[in-house]
Order: structure tokens, then C-alpha cells, then sequence
């Protein structure tokens, strides 16, 4: 018995393991039965669109990925769709490699019968769809500058496919951007929809309107411009001082009437008067089929104007609505009354009666109608009048041209031949009123004028407005002329200038004759422009009707809904003018420009033998802005010392340990520097092989 159990114990496992194999090879048969019918070629849940992509028959010693199959259900069964087979036995061995042909008949896709082909729609017809769908027709109003400073005004109409522009100006730089002539407005985003450009308006004449004029057309492809004779005639003089024998490649359209109409694109555009301290301003009516702008550029209300009627905008409530009023705001914070044109002139008139000698004045080379009075009196009065300032002379030339002014030629002298006249028979008029160092009036002050030294009988008149910035250079050129003579006469002591914006009251005056559906106050800073805001809530206009638009913000119109804000917002960066460069002044410039401005710079030259690495003699120091050496010998020798050391510590054989040694020595004497002196100024390493 005992002899047997091992026996019958080999049996019964013999028995198992055969049991255990024919069940395996049942089981392996019904799953491939379930396969083959899961995928069959008429079963729903593998027919599979047609790929665009062939997979290539070319993978050696790869398997093939397996394609993500998407499972429609069968329409006609009830019956729960079995799971994909899938085969989770591991790889214990390298696959066998396919053939080519085996690849494309395992990855060719399967026809998919009529009922399950989904609905495609072919490329004509999308295009056709396309071509009905309706293109976004609202009307976008935004700003490129002027919303946030004094200058860069210059305003963008969108409405469908068609754009148009209102003014192109330059902003004057602030303290903290040296060397920086002006700033003008940002065209990068516009630059790629400059095919949709119908026109340029401009508003007037003076230099935050116009003058970024020659660059951003050239940007734009040179779009037709608009505006009045005296307008264009200095746009295309400063297009000419741009690049030489431009100006005949501008397209223009002039404006001979106020009654005018013009249509750019789905744009219908009309004129409207407007008092401004240059001749030749207008403002600008747009009608579009969601509202109508209306933008009056800068202006003012003269209770007693020089000449004409006095300027009144009620006829602009009768304009189709919804009326969108574009106000100018700089005058905001201007509580009292104006000065009357006329007390001006009167005002003038008198100092140059009884003046004991020469009369020098000052002012800006835009009051072409000043200047005109101040001729038209000279030569009744038999004086001669010296006109001095590159802009100046300019901007009088075209007026004489364009017969806005039209004064005998006798009357006018070259500045080098008022010593030959008596000296209560000379009137220069010039620039630099707001205190330029380059300027002709400052020059004269300053004793660097050729051919006029102040005198103590001489009157010297500033003419002109204080334009915000400019408060301190002003006061010091006062100062200075005080030390010269005391026939000094100014706004703040005489009424000889009247400005050319407007007061609290004049806005409140142009809200209720006009009476918008909505107020946009623009081209001021940003208090001006909130101050404005809070003013007609005051007048009783409602906070929805109340846009105070930043520069980039976008406001869109639409029919029959209130406008609002887009997300959307356009670029709006500085591009600063030095010189000729345009926009290629980083901040990264600037701000070395502000360093070597604030603490100067030092240059370090250490001279060392190529093949050693050795330093060779002292190194050389050169200090400007930052200390004078021959007053600071022990720092200069001291800075020496801590160089050698500086170079010594390193390798200077190979390039890359020459550029450590470089920033070690902008890092490390700069903060020597500073202990000794508390100042931070431009280091510049230079390192010579010899």
C-alpha cells in the first residue's frame, strides 16, 4: 500500500495538468471566435473612417502602435457590446520583425458601410459657409496715445474692414529719458491691417498732432492724408526734413470748406469750427451706422474772437444718435476765465508802442495768428521785424505762401541787420519760451546768441503758456534775464497771452450744447481725465454714458446694445526718437543712460601677456561723471591696487575665464566703489592681450 500512494499521487497530477491544457485550448478557441466576429467587416464596432495618413511600410525591428479605435454602438441590437479584444500576455522575447506588405494590410483602415459615415461637408462648401458668415461690424474707437500724457494724440476708427485715423503728434521726452528727442505712438498692431487704412484726418497744425506724421505714414503705406492747407503745407515741410524728396510721394486731400463732406470706406466724414490758437484747426464729425463721433481735436470758446462769430456747437445736437462727444480735457483744472484774444493783441500792441528799445519776444512758432497781428502792427508803427528759430522762420514762410499773411517784405529784416536800424525800430520774435538749451531764446539769454546781447533798455515778452514739465527751465531763464534788464513782461504780470484750451466752464458750456448719448474725455493726463469724468456726473450725465479710456483700451459699439470694453488691448509702447534711429532705443539703453547721467562711469584697462596670463604694468583708470582724478589720487591708486587683485585671482588664457574676470570686475569694484564713495557709477572693464 505504501508502495503504491506514490504511484496513484504522479497519476492524479497527470491527470490535472492534461485537464488544466484541454481547457486552455477551449478557452483560446472561443476567444478567437469572439474576436472574429467583434471583428468582422460588417459589425459597426470596427468600421473606422478612412485616415488621411498612410502609415509608412518601412518600420524595422518596431511595433507597430496600436491605433485608439472609437466603438459605435449598433443601432439595430440592444445587446451590450463586448470590449476590444485585447491580448495582455507579456513580451518576454524581441517581437519578430513584419514584412511591408503585412504593415499596410494591418494598418489599412476598414470601409465603413453607409448607415455609420458620419456627414462631411467638402472644402467649397466651407468656403461658401465662410463667405456668409457676417464680419464683425462693430465699432471700435482706441487710442494709441494722448490718454495718458500731454502729446502722442492720435486716435484709431474701426468699423468692419475699413480703419481711419485721427492725428499722428509726438510727445516731448520726460526728465528721466536723456538724449531722447520725442516719443511718438506705437503702429505695431495696426502695421498689419495698414491695406484697411482709408485715410489719416489731422485736426491742426501743431506738433502733438502732426509731428510723428513723416514715420508712422511711412509704416502705414503712406495712406491719404486730410486736413486744411496751413495743416498739410507743415506736414509735408516736416516730411521733407524727414527724408529729402518725400513729401511729393504723399497723397493728399485738402479741406478748402468747413461744409465739406467726404466717405472713406463705410466712414461719412463732415467739419465743424472750431477756436483754436492756430489757424487752420477743425473738428471732425464721423457717422457710422452705430453711432456718430464727434471730436473737436483741441480747442476753446472765445467770448470776444480777434475775428469771425463766436463759436458755438449746438447745431452738433441735431447730428444722428447715438452721438459720441471726444473731448479734449487738458482745461479741466483751468478755474479761471480766459484771457480775451483781443486783450492780448491790444496788450501787445501797447509794449511795442512804448518800448524804449528793442522788443524781443518769445513764443511759440504755431501763433501764426499772433505773429500776424504783431506784423500788421509793426508795419503801421514803421518797425522792422527779425524773425528767429528754424520753425519759426518755416512755419511764417508758408503762411506768406499759402496768403495768410500778408505783410510788405520791407517790413521783415535778416536777424544780422538789426544794427543797422535804431534800436526802438527792431521786434525779434522767436522760439524757446518754454526754456529749450538749444533754442533761440535761450541762447540770447545766455550770451550765446551771434548777433543780439540783452541790454538793460531791451523788453523781453514771454509770449506763451507754461506747457506742464517745463515749470523749473522757465523760472530759471526768468531769473536770468532779471539780471539783465527789468523790462521783463509775463503772463503772470500782464494779460499777453491767450491759451488755446479750454476752462471747466467751456466744457460744461460744449456738454450741454451738444448733449452726447455718450462722453469719451481724451488727450490729457489721466487726473485731467477722471476729473472730467466726475464733472459730468456733476452736469447729470449717468456712469454707464462715461468712458475714460486708457491708451490701448479698446471700446466697441454695436447695434442696438451699449458699447463696451474689449479685453483686447492694442500695444501702446514707447518708440522713442534719437536722432535718426527710430525706435531702436531699449530700455536696457535708456537705463545706462541714467546710470552714467545719475554717478558717471569709470573704465578699467588692464593689459595682460597672452601666453602667461600675466598682468603687465598698472592697470589705466579714466573717470567721467564720476570723480575728478587729480583731486582723488589716493581713491585712483587705492581703485588700482584692488584691480590687480581682481585680475591676478584668475585665469585670463581662455575666453570664457577672460568674460569671469570682466563681470568680477563690474561686480566686485563696483561694490569697491561704492564703500569708498557711495556712488554707483557704469563700470566698463576693458581687458588688452599682447
Amino acid at each position: 500500500m505504501t508502495g503504491l500512494f506514490p504511484h496513484f499521487f504522479t497519476l492524479l497530477i497527470y491527470k490535472l495538468i492534461t485537464l488544466f491544457n484541454i481547457n486552455f485550448m477551449l478557452f483560446r478557441k472561443r476567444s478567437a471566435s469572439a474576436k472574429k466576429t467583434i471583428g468582422g467587416a460588417n459589425n459597426p464596432i470596427n468600421k473606422q473612417p478612412r485616415s488621411k495618413k498612410r502609415v509608412a511600410s518601412n518600420l524595422p525591428n518596431k511595433q507597430m502602435p496600436v491605433a485608439k479605435t472609437r466603438l459605435y454602438p449598433s443601432r439595430t441590437s440592444n445587446i451590450k457590446q463586448p470590449r476590444p479584444f485585447q491580448n495582455k500576455r507579456p513580451l518576454t522575447t524581441t517581437p519578430t520583425p513584419m514584412s511591408p506588405k503585412k504593415v499596410r494590410e494591418l494598418t489599412r483602415p476598414i470601409q465603413r458601410s453607409a448607415p455609420y459615415r458620419p456627414q462631411q461637408i467638402s472644402r467649397v462648401s466651407d468656403r461658401r459657409i465662410q463667405d456668409k458668415i457676417p464680419t464683425n461690424n462693430n465699432l471700435k474707437i482706441y487710442c494709441l496715445g494722448g490718454q495718458e500724457e500731454v502729446g502722442r494724440n492720435c486716435t484709431v476708427f474701426e468699423y468692419g474692414e475699413d480703419i481711419i485715423m485721427l492725428d499722428m503728434g509726438i510727445q516731448f521726452p520726460d526728465e528721466d529719458m536723456p538724449g531722447i528727442d520725442y516719443i511718438i505712438p506705437n503702429t505695431k498692431d495696426l502695421e498689419k491691417k495698414k491695406r484697411n487704412i482709408r485715410g489719416v484726418i489731422f485736426s491742426h497744425g501743431h506738433l502733438d498732432h502732426i509731428g510723428a506724421a513723416p514715420m508712422m505714414l511711412e509704416k502705414l503705406g503712406n495712406p491719404i492724408i486730410i486736413g486744411r492747407n496751413l495743416t498739410l503745407a507743415m506736414i509735408k515741410n516736416r516730411q521733407e526734413d524727414y527724408k529729402k524728396g518725400t513729401a511729393q510721394n504723399l497723397k493728399t486731400m485738402s479741406i478748402n470748406s468747413i461744409s465739406q463732406k467726404i466717405t472713406l470706406g463705410k466712414f461719412k466724414i463732415s467739419f465743424f469750427r472750431v477756436e483754436h490758437s492756430i489757424m487752420d484747426a477743425i473738428g471732425v464729425v464721423i457717422q457710422t451706422p452705430h453711432g456718430t463721433i464727434i471730436h473737436p481735436g483741441d480747442w476753446s470758446l472765445n467770448s470776444d474772437p480777434a475775428e469771425g462769430d463766436v463759436v458755438s456747437y449746438e447745431h452738433l445736437s441735431k447730428l444722428p444718435s447715438p452721438r459720441i462727444l471726444m473731448l479734449e480735457s487738458l482745461g479741466v483744472t483751468y478755474t479761471k476765465p480766459p484771457v480775451p484774444i483781443k486783450t492780448t493783441l491790444n496788450n501787445l500792441q501797447k509794449l511795442i508802442n512804448e518800448a524804449p528799445g528793442r522788443i524781443i519776444i518769445g513764443t511759440f512758432s504755431s501763433q501764426i495768428e499772433r505773429i500776424k497781428h504783431i506784423l500788421e502792427h509793426a508795419e503801421k508803427t514803421g518797425k522792422k521785424v527779425a524773425l528767429d528759430g528754424y520753425s519759426m522762420k518755416m512755419n511764417i514762410e508758408l503762411a506768406k505762401e499759402l496768403g495768410y499773411i500778408k505783410a510788405h517784405k520791407s517790413t521783415f529784416i535778416i536777424i544780422d541787420q538789426i544794427h543797422k536800424y535804431p534800436e526802438n525800430k527792431i521786434v525779434v520774435i522767436c522760439t524757446g519760451a518754454q526754456g529749450e538749451s538749444n533754442a533761440v531764446f535761450s541762447r540770447i539769454v545766455n550770451g550765446n546768441h551771434r548777433y543780439i546781447k540783452i541790454q538793460r533798455n531791451d523788453t523781453i515778452v514771454f509770449s506763451s503758456s507754461i506747457i506742464p514739465g517745463n515749470e523749473t527751465s522757465i523760472q530759471k531763464l526768468k531769473d536770468q534775464i532779471y539780471h539783465l534788464t527789468d523790462n521783463v513782461i509775463h503772463g503772470e504780470i500782464m494779460d499777453i497771452h491767450s491759451g488755446g484750451h479750454a476752462t471747466v466752464e467751456d466744457i460744461k458750456t460744449v456738454l450741454k450744447q451738444v448733449n452726447p448719448d455718450y462722453f469719451l474725455p481724451v488727450y490729457a493726463n489721466y487726473y485731467m481725465l477722471i476729473e472730467t469724468k466726475k464733472l459730468a456726473l456733476r452736469e447729470g450725465f449717468k456712469e454707464n454714458r462715461i468712458f475714460v479710456l486708457g491708451n490701448g483700451d479698446l471700446l466697441e459699439f454695436s447695434n442696438g446694445r451699449p458699447p463696451k470694453l474689449s479685453r483686447n488691448k492694442v500695444n501702446t509702447d514707447y518708440i522713442m526718437v534719437d536722432g535718426l534711429g527710430v525706435g531702436d532705443i531699449s530700455d536696457v539703453v535708456l537705463r545706462d543712460r541714467q546710470v552714467m547721467a545719475d554717478d558717471g562711469m569709470i573704465v578699467v584697462i588692464a593689459t595682460i601677456y597672452s601666453k602667461t596670463g600675466k598682468l603687465i604694468g598698472n592697470p589705466d583708470i579714466i573717470s567721467r561723471g564720476f570723480i575728478y582724478m587729480k583731486d582723488n589720487k589716493n581713491l585712483i591708486e587705492d581703485t588700482r591696487k584692488k584691480v590687480k587683485q581682481i585680475v591676478m585671482s584668475g585665469d585670463t588664457k581662455t575666453r570664457e575665464s577672460e568674460n569671469f574676470i570682466k563681470n568680477k570686475l563690474r561686480n566686485d569694484l563696483g561694490q569697491f566703489l561704492f564703500k569708498k564713495t557711495e556712488k554707483r557709477p557704469m563700470v566698463l572693464p576693458v581687458i588688452i592681450k599682447v
